[in-house]
């Protein structure tokens, strides 16, 4: 049998050793982990809406006329009239023509890819895709190829040189460097080469774009530009699921095909519900959005000041670069000690010699929140001067 043990242990001498947080109570700025209350900065509820009154209030309305679980397949018996409602919002919502409710964002990446490429067709990733676009690639049985990240002329060349059918599939916004891909310029190439275009934007719904709709709008890009549009509810929005919005033959044609929807129980109706009454209040959160965008610019400023490297990064995902898998093990232990939960991401999650703390804000933060964690990592500074001079001595 594998020595699971000693692949454990090399894992924790690497620095690359994970475990889990227990969380209690529910999902805000100050968390209780593991009985102590920490100011957390390592949360995709980016708009503050995991707790929001309005949601919550919907989902409790909603659990006597609907029940609890989903109890079937949506092609047997599962497929409740909260499903199909909340699936017409999300097509109003991304201007587009229908939509599809999954389970998970991992689900819907790896059923909505595996559908659409197989045998014979030819995926081009970008490189920094989150495990759930590469996990679709593999399922796929589809030729991978990747591109350098956001890097539209060598993707170009490879294209030019493929024949059959193409898929190009990237994310929207990339969960741990925080920047957008260039929509527009992949919109151009993929028509010109006769690819077919999927963005997840798991990251840019709730946040980005006209009213929150995503970082595709925000780029003034249509349905017949981007084909396809795969989008998380679990982050901005607040609530739980996932979906794909596309042309009603698209959404028709993954019915059929997509098995991470066809073989698995449906989401709960009452959480259907709950999320069209969040996307209700994301259209009406300019405000909030504009407060987030202060909390960045005012993050941004004060850790450049303080000299940390940061990611070019215009999203609530904002990385602060390391390197050493101990040295951001470190740091975050550091802010721990202040009372702050910050994240320290290693390995495979991003490529070796980039562990990073991914600091996420929240329009649920304040300004004194802010403040607070600048505080602490100009306390904390000195771990990374050591750090500094430990490599110039090697």
């Amino acid at each position: 049998m594998r020595d699971f043990a000693k692949e454990i242990e090399q894992r924790k001498q690497a620095g690359l050793y994970r475990t889990r947080r227990l969380i209690s109570g529910p999902q805000q700025p100050t968390l209780t982990a593991d009985g102590r209350s920490l100011l957390s900065f390592c949360s995709n509820d980016y708009l503050g809406l995991a707790s929001h009154g309005e949601n919550m209030r919907a989902l409790e309305q909603a659990l006597p006329e609907v029940g609890l679980g989903g109890a079937a397949s949506h092609l047997v018996c599962g497929h409740h009239e909260a499903h199909h409602r909340l699936e017409q919002r999300l097509a109003a919502f991304t201007r587009r023509s229908s939509a599809l409710f999954f389970s998970t964002g991992y689900m819907a990446n790896m059923g909505v890819i595996s559908a659409l490429a197989g045998r014979g067709d030819t995926v081009f990733s970008d490189r920094l895709n989150h495990a759930s676009i590469i996990d679709g690639c593999i399922l796929s049985r589809a030729r991978v190829r990747r591109y350098a990240h956001g890097d539209v002329a060598a993707l170009e060349a490879i294209l030019s040189e493929t024949s059959g059918h193409k898929l190009v599939v990237t994310d929207g916004v990339f969960s741990m460097d925080g920047d957008i891909a260039p929509l527009t310029e992949l919109a151009r190439v993929c028509k010109a080469h006769d690819a077919l275009l999927v963005v997840d934007d798991a990251h840019g719904i709730g946040v980005l774009g006209p009213q929150g709709r995503g970082s595709v709008l925000e780029a003034g890009l249509s349905q017949d530009d981007v084909p396809v549009l795969i989008g998380t509810l679990g982050k901005g929005v607040g609530t739980s699921g996932a979906f794909v919005a596309g042309s009603e033959v698209l959404i028709d044609y993954l019915v059929q095909k997509a098995r991470t929807y066809i073989y698995t129980t449906a989401m709960p109706p009452s959480l259907a519900a709950a999320t069209c009454a969040s996307l209700d209040v994301i259209e009406k959160s300019d405000e909030r959005r504009a407060h987030l965008d202060a909390l960045i610019q005012r993050f941004r400023a004060g850790a450049q000041e303080l000299g940390y490297e940061l990611m070019p990064s215009r999203t609530p995902i904002q990385p602060i670069m390391i390197g050493d898998n101990w040295t951001a093990l470190a740091l975050s232990r550091a802010l721990e000690d202040e009372g702050l939960l910050v994240t320290a991401i290693r390995p495979p999650t991003v490529p070796d010699g980039e562990a990073r703390l991914r600091v996420t804000l929240s329009a649920a933060h304040t300004e004194a929140d802010v403040d607070r964690l600048l505080q602490a990592l100009a306390k904390s500074r000195s771990i990374l001067s050591d750090a500094v001079a430990r490599e110039s001595v090697l």
